[in-house]
């Protein structure tokens, strides 16, 4: 496998964004005094997956996403309803992954999307592309190539000395780019 080869092109508004968002977090840093209510916290996992799951067409609200995490049964399509169980379980144990596993990326796969696609918790078998309508906006590399462009994205994202904001803000990109998965490449590169 060779190094993995990244084109793009940082502009000053990219650079003042870093610095704005720096400045945010060690607010909330200083705020926070290092402990999160944990009610908030709660309630910022909450967000986090029903927004994610809403920009993959999720129709839940936020309050039928919070009923079911509290165990509560709401009506709703069946696997909406798994994919928020599914987020929330996956995001429990997002502190437990190495973010530079392959294996713990698949086993966080297999968790989002279990009972929803056949190949949770592996890489696609077959080519995948995204269409508006009848357009290709984007043809994903072919499927034999996505585990070597994987390896090859997290070695560099393990090496490289790369302000966090923009090294996560391209990984992001790639991974997105790559589309390693059959489905669930939005819900596992916002994760």
């Amino acid at each position: 496998m060779g190094e993995y080869k990244l084109s793009y092109h940082i502009t000053n508004r990219m650079i003042n964004l870093i610095a704005s968002i720096s400045e945010q977090i060690g607010r909330i840093t200083v705020l926070s005094h290092g402990s999160m209510n944990p009610h908030l916290r709660k309630e910022n996992r909450i967000r986090t997956i029903h927004s994610s799951l809403a920009i993959e067409y999720n129709s839940l609200s936020f309050e039928q996403v919070t009923a079911i995490l509290d165990g509560k049964r709401i009506l709703g399509n069946p696997n909406e309803i798994r994919e928020v169980k599914n987020a929330y379980d996956t995001y429990e144990m997002m502190l437990t992954l190495n973010p530079f596993s392959i294996k713990d990326l698949l086993r966080a796969h297999k968790t989002m999307m279990k009972g929803l696609i056949l190949e949770n918790g592996q890489f696609r078998s077959a080519g995948v592309g995204i269409f508006n309508g009848d357009v290709v906006i984007h043809m994903a590399p072919p499927a034999y190539l996505v585990p070597g462009e994987i390896e090859n994205l997290f070695k560099w994202y393990e090496s490289s000395e790369m302000h966090p904001l923009i090294k996560s803000s391209i990984f992001h990109y790639e991974f997105e780019f790559i589309h390693p998965f059959a489905d669930g490449n939005g819900r596992m590169g916002r994760m």
